[in-house]
């Protein structure tokens, strides 16, 4: 039992570090009364710069990619383990008690989880991402696309993988309820988006 309990309650403890809080703190900003609320690599780089978002988008893809693998190297090595670790991460970022259990909204950490449990898969959502980003300039928006085909692909590219595939299926649905908010704004035309490098 303590080979499958460690791992998970390292995992949960991994995923729940508020790294984007913690550095708002360091430079003298609380980001939870800043922007939209959000404890994230988004928020965070709109409040402090583009430069720490990326870093607090690297923290938080790092500690969910972490999980899994001390998950898989230091606890029962079974699939379904591993992937409960994965969730396990992702939940503590998303309930992190250090914050009040409001935490961020899951993208980043669950893609460094998904790299970890299938990198083919993940660099596919990675790109499905990043030519969303391209086309629409909204963080969210491609945020949501690439949680909607993650569980697709698994299907197609992992079919002997049930533990997988149940946990693309709840992550998706994580995605999708954390962004509940950018759906409604969306749904009015209010979120806001990057604007192109020269564009006025």
């Amino acid at each position: 039992m303590t080979a499958h309990l460690a791992p998970l309650g390292l995992a949960f403890l991994l995923g729940s570090l508020p790294f984007g809080f913690w550095l708002g703190r360091f430079k003298g900003v609380d980001v939870r009364t800043r922007g939209s609320g959000n404890i994230g690599a988004t928020n965070v780089g709109r409040i402090l710069g583009k430069g720490w978002g990326y870093l607090v988008f690297v923290l938080d893809f790092t500690k969910g990619w972490v999980a899994v693998w001390l998950a898989r190297n230091i606890g029962d090595p079974a699939d379904l383990w591993v992937v409960s670790a994965g969730l396990a991460a992702v939940l503590g970022h998303v309930f992190t008690p250090w914050v009040g259990f409001r935490g961020g909204k899951g993208v980043a950490t669950s893609a460094g989880v998904l790299l970890a449990l299938t990198p083919m898969v993940g660099l596919l959502v990675a790109a499905v991402w990043g030519g969303t980003f391209l086309v629409s300039r909204i963080v969210s928006v491609a945020s949501l696309l690439a949680a909607t085909v993650f569980p697709l692909l698994v299907h197609q590219l992992d079919p002997g993988r049930p533990a997988l595939q149940w946990l693309a299926w709840v992550l998706a649905l994580i995605v999708w309820i954390r962004h509940r908010d950018n759906v409604k704004r969306l749904i009015e035309g209010k979120e806001n988006g990057f604007r192109k490098k020269g564009s006025s």
